[in-house]
């Protein structure tokens, strides 16, 4: 065999060499895969691991009892206005309602007993069945008059209203319950007006007042309070302002149950709805229903109609009405 014919066979004998190694190899991975495949295709009950087995859980489980006093959340459907007895208080700024009641949507309004409902509109911002909070301070409320313009008070337990709550003298002559967190509570009506720094949500009690929450060393202290129609025998009364005459007069009502919400005249074209000043009168600037028949209408929108009041100016005149309670 010459030198040439040598190398060539030597060339192909290595040539066959790699083919039978890569052979191998791929047969061996061919092997190894069929019998990984196999493994697991025997293998019982497999499970899909990490978050997804657990979202699948979450969705049959449904979704976790929510405990008292919290809220489950819910981004397909807002949450309902609260009661009463459930809404969170506002904090201290906060309107509301809110104290003013917060700003989302009004409580149901509930009926009076004439079937007349009372609507946003009527109450204004100080709304039944609503709990407020802010904070009390202490007041040397003198005589107890104020800008109510109802004169000096029988027993002190009375408060100025933050002027964001006064609302132009709405809140003059609402009954509301005041409760500390010490569990003391005291019902007050609203005779005056607590300007800035006064926040909304805040009630300036006279000392008297404050002293039944706890001691007048302490200042300020947090509270909650809520609208009340309280049970009262007596009528409500009809004042004139001062200088009242069939050209022009202030027209006032005075211990009425639940808070005011219009005060009308009657003329000869029917009905005149009068202006509240902040002072708490309702003026007829043109004299016109001066003298005559009086309406008024409270937050639940009943309606009294008094007939027979003089234009007496300053002078007390009581009725024998009073607004239903709720």
């Amino acid at each position: 065999m010459t030198m040439q014919e040598t190398r060539q066979a030597a060339r192909q004998r290595r040539r066959r060499g790699r083919r039978g190694r890569m052979v191998g190899a791929i047969t061996g991975l061919l092997v190894a895969g069929l019998l990984l495949c196999l493994a697991m295709t025997m293998q019982p009950d497999r499970k899909e691991s990490g978050g997804r087995a657990t979202a699948v859980v979450d969705a049959q489980e449904g979704p976790s009892p929510t405990s008292p006093g919290e809220f489950s959340a819910s981004p397909s459907a807002p949450s309902a206005p609260l009661s009463a007895s459930a809404r969170p208080p506002m904090t201290a700024g906060a309107t509301s309602p809110t104290a003013s009641p917060s700003t989302s949507a009004a409580p149901p309004a509930p009926a009076s007993p004439h079937g007349t409902p009372a609507t946003a509109s009527l109450a204004g911002r100080i709304r039944p069945e609503t709990t407020y909070r802010g904070v009390a301070t202490a007041d040397k409320a003198g005589v107890g008059d104020g800008a109510c313009s109802y004169g000096p008070s029988d027993d002190m337990m009375i408060a100025a209203m933050n002027t964001a709550d006064y609302e132009t003298s709405k809140a003059c002559g609402a009954h509301v319950v005041v409760r500390a967190a010490n569990g003391a509570s005291v019902t007050v009506r609203i005779t005056n007006e607590c300007p800035l720094p006064c926040g909304a949500g805040q009630l300036d009690l006279s000392e008297q007042a404050f002293a039944e929450l706890a001691p007048l060393s302490t200042g300020r202290i947090a509270i909650t309070w809520s609208l009340l129609s309280p049970d009262t025998t007596g009528a409500i009364s009809i004042r004139y302002k001062n200088g009242s005459s069939p050209y022009w007069c202030g027209i006032q009502a005075i211990g009425h149950r639940n808070p005011l919400a219009r005060l009308e005249v009657r003329t000869g074209d029917g009905w005149r709805r009068l202006a509240r000043t902040e002072y708490n009168y309702f003026l007829s600037p043109d004299g016109s229903g001066c003298g005559g028949a009086i309406r008024i209408t409270d937050i639940y929108g009943e309606r009294l109609t008094i007939d027979g009041i003089a234009l007496r100016p300053e002078a007390v005149q009581p009725t024998q009405v009073q607004f239903a309670p709720h």
